[in-house]
């Protein structure tokens, strides 16, 4: 029998000012072609590191995760503290030496340009490199003074591999980890994230701009001159979280809640940084949609395959196209979700029909936090509230 399922998902319209959020390598603002038009595009890489910066804020500095080639720098580093702030006090020769021997068993092999980093980048938590120091059992004096052979030897005995393995934070446990060198090391990723598009279609545009030499008396000619591409759109967002997956990668109940909540709040409030201080274009959502599923997750991308044309606005008709999508893929194809939430600061009785009541955003939040709760405890997710009953909650 099959493991159940529980797939929470995340559906957000969000407009943006001229920007150039995710660029490729010419500076271009990424495009797609969707529909048979041209579409703004932001990667979901992209987003995916706004949004684990955005969770991260609210997490405690030991426990956050980090993704680097430095594995070797930043455990050297602890072996160096003093015994009374979890390191071992060693030298940082013996350090350096200590942390490269516990390294091999990960099959890490070092840089080719930088002999201090390893070849490709790992995703793990803080705790776990104090999880390293402690495999070591007040002994790391001891085996830093250890001859070459002999060092390696007794580093191989040590489960370095299962203590990068276990006690994943949050953050690994969310977007995963890929090890193709040792398979041991791989976490499937709780999280998927689409590529961000617009539901219209989109021209690129260019900015002109000059640089005035402040000190240039002598002529009025400007001291530097350039363009930088940018365009402005709707966009169309979507992620999905398996909350089965994220139980499984967190092992608690609670952690897993509490996960899945702040992954939702950070998705939407979210936003990558290309150009930030030249267009300035952090904004909110016209619409955030959670749906709750335990079949199989529905990317409702389909409701923008013809490009809406925002003749009464983009926002307000790619929010009534969604609602209509919802409602096709459900009468076609059986998939309803077992609950919708919504937060919307767009009036419409379509929308209301379509996705239930405006909630504020905590509050959404809460809901979710309680049906993830639920299932995780008694397997079941909680009946739909009615209109009437959500707008008392309020």
């Amino acid at each position: 029998m099959s493991e159940p399922t529980l797939f929470v998902e995340v559906h957000i319209l969000q407009s943006v000012p001229p920007s150039n959020i995710n660029r490729d390598d010419s500076g271009t603002p990424k495009q797609a072609l969707y529909g048979g038009a041209r579409r703004a595009r932001i990667s979901s890489q992209a987003w995916k590191r706004a949004t684990r910066i955005e969770f991260a804020k609210t997490e405690a500095p030991a426990d956050r995760a980090t993704r680097t080639k430095r594995i070797a720098t930043l455990l050297a580093e602890r072996l160096g503290r003093p015994e009374s702030e979890g390191g071992a006090a060693l030298e940082a020769a013996q350090a350096d030496r200590l942390a490269a021997a516990l390294m091999e068993p990960l099959g890490i092999k070092k840089s080719a340009k930088k002999e201090e980093q390893s070849a490709y980048l790992l995703f793990f938590g803080k705790r776990q490199l104090d999880d390293l120091v402690r495999l070591l059992g007040g002994r790391a004096a001891e085996l830093a003074a250890l001859p070459d052979k002999e060092l390696q030897e007794e580093t191989s005995k040590l489960p370095v591999v299962s203590a990068l393995s276990t006690g994943h934070p949050a953050e690994v446990a969310l977007f995963g980890r890929m090890v193709a060198d040792l398979k041991d090391l791989n976490v499937d990723a709780a999280v998927q994230v689409a590529h961000a598009l617009s539901t219209h279609a989109v021209r690129t545009e260019f900015d002109y701009y000059t640089a005035v030499d402040d000190e240039n008396t002598e002529d009025s000619g400007a001291g530097m001159i350039g363009t930088v591409e940018f365009n402005s759109a709707t966009l169309y967002r979507y992620a999905v979280l398996g909350t089965h997956q994220l139980r499984n990668n967190l092992t608690s109940a609670e952690a897993t809640r509490e996960a899945t909540v702040r992954f939702i709040d950070a998705f939407t409030r979210s936003m990558p940084t290309g150009h930030q201080n030249s267009f300035a274009h952090r904004t909110l959502p016209h619409l955030v949609l959670v749906t709750v599923r335990t079949d199989q997750p529905v990317n409702l991308v389909s409701a923008f395959e013809e490009p809406v044309t925002g003749n009464q606005g983009l926002a307000a008709e790619s929010a009534t196209a969604l609602a209509d999508e919802l409602k096709t893929a459900g009468e076609t194809w059986g998939t309803v979700p077992q609950r919708t939430l919504a937060t919307y600061a767009l009036e419409s009785d379509k929308l209301a029909e379509a996705f239930g009541p405006s909630l504020p955003f905590q509050t959404l939040l809460e809901e979710v936090g309680n049906t993830v709760g639920a299932w995780l405890t008694h397997g079941e997710i909680p009946a739909q509230r009615t209109e009437a009953a959500q707008a008392g909650h309020r």
